[in-house]
């Protein structure tokens, strides 16, 4: 077996809202199952990534989600290192790219519009079919708990863009909202490993008040198959192997992908998904070679 000397990048905390300790949990232990697996393992934080002037490793495992981070890592890529997840794919990730890379290669994804942060028009709003919109931030994921917010009317939801913009966030994803139960999956590409859940039922969410306008799960029968092989595609799509979501199931078994992260927490199934995770990467690295 090849054995690697490696380096991990770990997140910055700020990027963990609600799930610090769970991010620096699935990252320790994947870290660990790749020494097990022979591998030498050094890790830094993003803050210390950015001051390395040489990165000597060809190899990297990363959850970093600061731009220059990104940047920095995309630039190794174009270099010659593997990285793991790809820091074009962690870029995919980011809302609008996530939306237009989702739409675009057809998997089931709520009806949306981008649009600047300086919007005011109603048009959007009108295309909008159900009872009220998700306003999300577009140029990057969900740091604050405003960053998801659900806006009941458009007069509403134009202030919602009007605060965006004073935080000098540049475009949002305007969202219909989709009655149905919330599915939340972990898994890695091209793998065995997916585990999902309904995230309300075990008290796991970042912001516990989007219960109250999601409602309570009713637990619609669906095709767990369908959704697995649609998550997986996704992650194609996107560009990344280790990463999570989340789905609206509704009444008629139909479910539709809200969103798709690089590197969630795992926290409901660290120890087994670890090990999922270290290999994946290591396969990675492996072919790369």
């Amino acid at each position: 077996m090849d054995t690697f000397e490696l380096l991990g990048v770990h997140r910055n905390k700020k990027f963990s809202p609600n799930h610090i300790g769970n991010d620096d949990a699935i990252f320790s232990l994947t870290a660990q199952a790749l020494q097990r697996m022979g591998c030498t393992v050094s890790i830094c934080c993003e803050d210390e990534f950015l001051q390395k002037e040489t990165v000597e490793q060809r190899f990297i495992f990363t959850m970093a989600r600061q731009k220059e981070v990104v940047k920095k890592l995309q630039d190794l890529e174009l270099a010659g290192k593997v990285i793991v997840n790809s820091g074009f794919g962690i870029e995919k990730c980011f809302r609008t790219n996530m939306t237009k890379g989702l739409v675009e290669n057809g998997i089931p994804y709520p009806k949306s519009f981008i649009v600047p942060t300086s919007y005011t028009g109603n048009d959007v709003f009108e295309q909008l079919p159900g009872k009220g919109f998700w306003i999300k931030r577009g140029d990057f994921h969900a740091i604050h708990k405003e960053d998801v917010t659900f806006a009941a009317s458009a007069d509403e939801a134009r202030e919602i863009l009007r605060e965006y913009a004073l935080r000098d966030i540049p475009d949002a994803v305007i969202s219909e909202h989709l009655m149905g139960d919330l599915v939340k999956f972990y898994a890695v590409r091209n793998t065995d490993f997916f585990y999902w859940f309904y995230p309300y039922a075990n008290n796991h969410h970042k912001y516990a008040d989007y219960e109250n306008i999601n409602g309570k799960s009713l637990y619609y029968p669906f095709d767990e198959d369908a959704l697995r092989k649609a998550a997986n595609a996704s992650a194609e799509a996107l560009d990344v192997h280790v990463y999570g979501g989340d789905a609206i199931v509704g009444k008629d078994g139909r479910f539709h992908i809200i969103d798709l992260n690089d590197w969630p927490s795992f926290a409901p199934c660290r120890q087994d998904a670890a090990e999922s995770i270290a290999q994946a990467i290591f396969q990675q690295f492996t072919i790369a070679a």
